[in-house]
């Protein structure tokens, strides 16, 4: 009987270790390169190679960075991390004259501005794509993730789906008011404070009704960020400004192309 059970147990133990081993195969990306893509101090696969990027948008054209600047020219960009006015104080980006998102994200963002156009009004974008080295900095001083994204999870920013933006009237180019200004940390800034002029509140409901329509998701805590869902088909990127806007990875989906999210 003995014989028996200790012979049930190696059986076990057996097949712990053999899901163990699955599990560690399965976390890693199956085109995954040691130089390319690397597993970090929390455990997350971040894209550290164009080539990888070029590599994956091969496979899955609808995970191409498209450069926003190119497909919506009208867009108005205020990229506040490329110089100091923001709540680092400092800059966070090299200097930049575009942005970019996924493509599923930047084809939403110009059917938005599209729509907008007819109300006499446009979108201006704070920020869209971001490294994940750089959500690592903006982390430490705040270390609320209410505010600001944990580098254990990483951010849609890192995946290029998600962007900070506001209205503006494109007559005059001002920002339509939105109660606060962009990155303050503060219940004002929170989708459900209600405490605010009626102006204001229209405002912000114009936002995020026409956001919501064209597949974005809005973030509780702040009223200028909106993301696309399902994040988690998206790999954390950290890829140079420059690499991006310098490599063939924008490019257009042929007609022909089935997108996938998976």
């Amino acid at each position: 009987m003995n014989k028996i059970t200790h012979a049930f147990q190696l059986q076990v133990i057996s097949g712990i270790v053999f899901l163990l081993t699955s599990v560690g195969t399965i976390a890693q990306p199956a085109t995954a390169n040691k130089k390319d893509t690397a597993l970090n101090q929390y455990g997350l696969w971040v894209t550290g190679s164009v080539k990888q990027l070029q590599k994956t948008v091969s496979v899955n054209p609808a995970k191409q960075m498209v450069d926003i600047k190119k497909l919506i020219p009208s867009i108005v960009l205020e990229l506040r991390y490329a110089g100091n006015n923001n709540f680092m104080k400092k800059k966070l980006y090299p200097p930049l004259t575009t942005t970019f998102l996924r493509k599923p994200a930047a084809d939403s963002l110009a059917k938005i501005q599209t729509q907008l156009k007819e109300m006499g009004l446009g979108l201006k974008i704070f920020d869209a794509y971001r490294p994940y080295s750089v959500t690592r900095i903006m982390w430490e001083p705040v270390k609320d993730d209410r505010y600001a994204a944990d580098p254990k999870k990483g951010s849609g920013h890192n995946r290029g789906i998600a962007v900070d933006l506001t209205l503006i009237n494109t007559k005059t180019g001002e920002e339509l008011n939105m109660g606060t200004g962009f990155d303050n940390f503060s219940d004002t800034a929170h989708h459900a404070f209600t405490d605010l002029p009626e102006e204001i509140l229209q405002n912000r409901l114009l936002l995020k009704k026409i956001m919501e329509q064209n597949g974005f998701k809005a973030l509780d805590t702040e009223w200028w960020h909106y993301s696309l869902p399902n994040a988690i088909n998206f790999e954390l990127l950290d890829l140079p400004f420059s690499e991006l806007k310098e490599k063939s990875t924008i490019k257009k989906t042929p007609t022909h192309a089935k997108r996938k999210f998976n």
